[in-house]
């Protein structure tokens, strides 16, 4: 499928060929739900964690006689019904992260890239470098009336580009080997270099 090619200063720089393997598949919400909730869950932390019975600072002394209180039978401050006492079956450290096919995660990229293709929100763009200030990054991206947008570059960011794009709101940039089905999903423009295209193929063939 043939698509448009732009400069950031939105003149035009010819046409490209985008592989229907990757740019022109029927989008699927269930992997694509399928691989971004194994990104979210492998991004969690899961560093919550409370204090066992075991664990809580207590003596262990019997708080007071087995029989003849009228109340019941106790034998640590540390129990679970005590204020202060060890939580039962709280959380605890662990990894939230679960496994998924690989073909599965190249699948989801490829139906992530043939959505946003399908939508008419994927742009290609001549190449991510010019603009080495800011101030003159951010008017290029108002006047293409990019709010929301994600530029994914080739094996490497162009740096002074990077450093012009980190403080524009809503605007980030990966190189290709950062692509992903999340950070792609939530944009609402999807932006591409020439070499972001060529990588994308050859890492996804």
């Amino acid at each position: 499928m043939k698509q448009d090619v732009i400069k950031l200063d939105g003149g035009k720089a010819g046409s490209v060929d985008l592989d229907e393997a990757l740019f022109g598949l029927e989008p699927r919400a269930d992997i694509l739900h399928r691989v971004v909730r194994w990104q979210r869950n492998n991004a969690q932390a899961g560093t919550h964690k409370v204090k066992t019975r075991s664990e809580v600072k207590y003596s262990t002394k019997k708080i007071y006689r087995q029989k003849g209180t009228g109340g019941a039978r106790h034998g640590a401050r540390s129990a679970p019904i005590f204020r202060g006492g060890g939580i039962y079956k709280g959380p605890v450290v662990r990894s939230h992260g679960h496994d998924l096919p690989k073909k599965v995660r190249a699948l989801g990229l490829k139906l992530a890239l043939s959505a946003k293709a399908k939508a008419g929100e994927l742009v290609i763009i001549d190449e991510a470098a010019g603009a080495s200030k800011t101030s003159a990054l951010a008017k290029q991206v108002k006047d293409l009336g990019w709010k929301r947008a994600l530029i994914i570059d080739g094996a490497s960011v162009n740096e002074d580009f990077a450093q012009a794009a980190r403080n524009i709101e809503g605007l980030d940039v990966l190189p290709s080997m950062g692509a992903n089905v999340y950070d792609i999903l939530k944009r609402d423009t999807l932006v591409l270099t020439k070499a972001g295209v060529e990588a994308l193929e050859a890492r996804l063939k």
